[in-house]
């Protein structure tokens, strides 16, 4: 069991004064990396779903005694809401010091986003990338801040596909998956080369990905076998408290202050496979990615 648990953030840094946006953080590692940075100062639950977020904030702030919880309406699958919740937290929060972009689908039976996107693509990395391009400014008032991009080891798996981003040409569910995680890698990549390329102090902005570990949460909920699959494995499995802990190390391990563009696992530096470091592919993918969202971001 404890070699399952896996890494375990030691960082007993506190948040006081500092703001942080879970996205998804209503159920699983998104819940969990909540309850941890609640304990630390504020933290804002950034949901589809905002019946199940009060229920989750409700539960975090009575075990924590923080009220400083709050929850925010965010559809990833939908850019006018995006863009209404960045609208609306800029208006109401002057300073933002962490983002985890942390909610994800995974499985989808081929369906498309309220934009036109493959639901993977569109959800795991277009949404957050679109929400990060509107909170940088902010990131940057804020300075030193900090992104952390939730991938998975399920990345080396995954190609970006330009002839067929959406999959209308062919889609495998599991295979889609792949795709957003490896996306998400190399987002991170590209947007460190950037933040670092205009910071003259490189502490001022990092921004990480990670793997989370085999979770036993609700994210495999669209499929029935994986369901089935993590019941009789579960024990094999990481909590959702275990899960979370390489997003929280990744969010205010002190020893990552200068530390940017990395990919970790288990709370310690991890192996990128080779398509998530190549760079001309992370340029390629920034670039549609602002194509397809209709923004310019140099």
């Amino acid at each position: 069991r404890r070699y399952v648990a896996g890494g375990q953030c030691k960082s007993t840094a506190r948040l006081e004064g500092k703001v942080a946006i879970i996205t998804g953080a209503n159920t699983g590692i998104g819940k969990e990396t909540a309850r941890d940075l609640a304990r630390r100062g504020k933290v804002i639950v950034a949901c589809r779903d905002i019946a199940k977020a009060e229920a989750a904030a409700s539960e975090i702030r009575a075990e924590t005694g923080n009220q400083q919880v709050i929850v925010k309406k965010l559809d990833l699958a939908d850019t006018k809401s995006i863009r209404e919740f960045a609208e609306k937290f800029l208006a109401e929060e002057k300073e933002l010091h962490i983002l985890i972009n942390n909610a994800g689908v995974m499985l989808c039976p081929y369906s498309k986003t309220a934009d036109g996107f493959e639901m993977h693509l569109g959800v795991n990395h277009l949404g957050h990338f679109l929400l990060t391009f509107l909170l940088l400014e902010c990131l940057k008032q804020s300075a030193p801040a900090r992104i952390v991009i939730v991938s998975s080891l399920a990345h080396h798996g995954g190609r970006i596909r330009f002839h067929d981003l959406h999959g209308e040409k062919s889609y495998n569910r599991g295979l889609a998956y792949c795709h957003s995680k490896l996306a998400n890698v190399l987002f991170t990549r590209e947007l460190a080369r950037r933040l670092q390329g205009k910071s003259q102090r490189r502490a001022e902005f990092t921004a990480n990905a990670l793997h989370p570990g085999s979770v036993h949460s609700e994210l495999v909920r669209h499929s029935f076998v994986m369901t089935w699959l993590w019941k009789i494995f579960s024990f094999f499995l990481k909590t959702p408290q275990e899960g979370a802990q390489t997003t929280v190390y990744c969010a205010v391990a002190e020893e990552l202050d200068s530390v940017t563009g990395q990919y970790f696992s288990d709370c310690q530096p991890a192996y990128v496979s080779p398509w998530g470091r190549d760079d001309e592919t992370a340029k390629k993918l920034w670039s549609v990615s602002c194509e397809l969202l209709g923004i310019q971001w140099d």
